[in-house]
């Protein structure tokens, strides 16, 4: 699972480590159009970075600005079906960095637990909350933390953190309905077959 934290911490990594290259390259290309016997002045000379390396920087800070658009606003998240056990359907919630599966599918008309593992000791997630089911819980760090809840018609219903940063999604869906659709028996089928035997006239 690739944690938020960790995936920001990348891009800002990636992108000073981008930005120090540039300025690298620009400095050692300007230092060797000026030769090493160039006297040091007391005032800062102004360093004009090659229109290659402005390029780069350009496009891959546009790349960055579109990853984190997809991570946003067009990444899947991951869904789970509930399991059933006895009549209770459960499902646990791992805590770190958001919530996985942030989606899990439940039927209508059962018994859900959510059992809510937290590991990430940051402030906004040490509470969850169900508004639908006026259910908020405190999930104290390194602990599973139980919730329970009847969903009695579908839908989609959200639960976020404290601080409505973080969000996940239960999704209701109906009962299947079992029908057993049983095959007509003709009227024939009911009357008993004749043998007719034929006579020979001599």
């Amino acid at each position: 699972m690739l944690k938020r934290a960790t995936f920001f911490g990348t891009l800002a990594g990636f992108g000073f480590l981008l930005g120090a290259i540039s300025g690298a390259i620009a400095a050692e290309s300007k230092m060797g159009e000026m030769g090493h016997d160039v006297p040091q002045t007391k005032q800062f000379q102004r360093v004009e970075q090659p229109l290659s390396n402005k390029a780069i920087v350009t496009v891959s800070g546009l790349g960055l600005i579109g990853l984190e658009l997809w991570w946003f606003l067009f990444s899947k998240p991951k869904s789970r079906q509930a399991t059933t056990v006895g009549d209770v359907q459960e499902v646990t919630v791992t805590v770190d960095g958001g919530y996985e599966p942030s989606q899990i599918v439940v039927q209508v008309g059962q018994p859900v637990r959510l059992n809510f593992d937290r590991k990430d000791p940051s402030s906004c997630l040490e509470e969850v909350r169900f508004p639908d089911f006026h259910i908020a819980r405190e999930l104290p760090l390194n602990q599973t933390t139980a919730i329970e809840f009847t969903p009695d018609k579908p839908g989609r219903y959200e639960f976020t953190c404290g601080m409505n940063m973080f969000r996940g999604v239960v999704e209701v869906q109906p009962a299947e309905a079992q029908t057993v659709q049983e095959r007509p028996i003709s009227s024939d089928q009911n009357q008993p077959h004749s043998t007719h035997h034929s006579l020979l006239e001599t």
